[in-house]
């Protein structure tokens, strides 16, 4: 099973989009292992996006994901990071397909509603900067072998 991290960005909780992105995925049938509300401190923001620090566009990121709270959420499945960014779409609404997260809710590239792991390393270290191991849960649903072949 594999674990990865989605936030709902501050433009997501403004818009009031927070039950609509878990519905989501829940609907997809992930399971949700972790959540909370939290408010990102730039020394947090800094961590998160590390891998963008000479890019031009980095100081813009951290100043947005700190201006107000996001929902952090650890979601388990078989293929959860492909499966989630499936689900999100495109980085760029406009190239999102509709059905989508970002496709159907989203419309400009820096307010695109959603983050989610790129891979399964980059979802083990962002997974670590938002929730303590006893924060994320381990447990049985009754629906999983109606999701999934064992």
């Amino acid at each position: 099973m594999e674990r990865t991290l989605v936030l709902v960005k501050p433009d997501g909780v403004q818009r009031g989009l927070v039950g609509e992105v878990i519905s989501r995925l829940e609907r997809r049938g992930l399971k949700l292992v972790a959540m909370k509300l939290v408010l990102v401190d730039e020394a947090l923001a800094r961590l998160h996006y590390a891998e963008h620090v000479e890019r031009p566009f980095f100081q813009g990121l951290v100043q947005f994901i700190i201006s107000a709270p996001l929902v952090a959420t650890v979601w388990e499945a078989e293929n959860a990071v492909e499966v989630v960014r499936k689900t999100m779409g495109d980085t760029n609404p406009a190239h999102s397909a509709p059905g989508t997260i970002r496709g159907d809710l989203g419309l400009d590239i820096g307010r695109n509603l959603v983050h989610g792991s790129d891979s399964l390393e980059s979802a083990g270290r962002e997974v670590s900067l938002f929730f303590r191991p006893e924060e994320v849960l381990d447990y049985a649903r009754a629906i999983d072998p109606w999701l999934t072949e064992l």
